[in-house]
């Protein structure tokens, strides 16, 4: 018997909400999943959402179709299989502040978890490529969460992270590795530009066909599309 076969509870296939979708069950007036998205995410400055932010527009650069679901170790994946993992800083905060945060990535690796086999014994660098995108406002009264301008974007292969050894970055030693950041309508080229991954004549690979189908689970996987990215830092 398989991995697969000894898991008795498939996951269902979930569709995209639109956000009129109204919720059943409840006394008074319906309320809809609009009304739940706006009570979780009412600030694209916070940590959380920030990262999510992030995450999706990493995904809408790279032209993927569908995301990675929530317990993967890595948050997108193109179509010609390359692991990209993002992580978001910023100088500004969603509470009161003395001063500018200082800009540090954290959590480079993890520990990496499937239904089949469960969580890793150790934790590891899982991606082929990291994205470190900051969000450059440098004060309250700047920042603007809808300015996609207002974000800049730094590149390192996954082996030059993992030869670090160490669990985050600050950002004088990553614009020391990766050089000068560059924008959103660059940002495309600069992943694909630091893919590690040899082809079959030692050149980089080159981008293949967009998935349309979910893979294998820690093939590694993605899911079905949704209007955000997983929740992970």
């Amino acid at each position: 018997m398989s991995s697969d076969d000894a898991l008795g509870w498939r996951a269902a296939p979930v569709l995209p909400l639109r956000g009129d979708e109204a919720f059943t069950g409840t006394p008074g007036p319906a309320f809809k999943v609009m009304d739940f998205w706006r009570y979780a995410m009412p600030d694209l400055r916070t940590n959380t959402t920030r990262g999510l932010l992030a995450e999706f527009l990493v995904h809408r650069a790279l032209g993927a179709r569908v995301r990675n679901v929530e317990w993967e170790s890595f948050d997108v994946l193109t179509g010609d299989g390359l692991r990209v993992e993002v992580k978001a800083s910023a100088y500004v905060q969603g509470w009161d502040q003395r001063g500018p945060t200082p800009v540090r990535f954290t959590r480079l690796r993890g520990r990496a978890w499937s239904p089949q086999t469960g969580g890793a014994a150790e934790s590891t660098y899982n991606a082929d490529v990291y994205v470190f995108a900051l969000h450059t406002a440098p004060d309250h009264a700047g920042y603007d969460p809808l300015d996609i301008s207002q974000w800049s974007f730094y590149v390192l292969p996954g082996p030059e992270v993992e030869a670090l050894a160490q669990d985050s970055l600050g950002l004088a030693t990553l614009s020391r590795l990766a050089g000068p950041p560059v924008s959103y309508e660059g940002l495309a080229a600069r992943v694909r530009s630091a893919d590690p991954r040899p082809t079959a004549d030692g050149a980089q690979a080159a981008p293949g066909p967009l998935p349309t189908a979910r893979r294998p689970v820690n093939d590694p996987g993605e899911g079905a599309t949704l209007p955000f990215p997983p929740a992970r830092e």
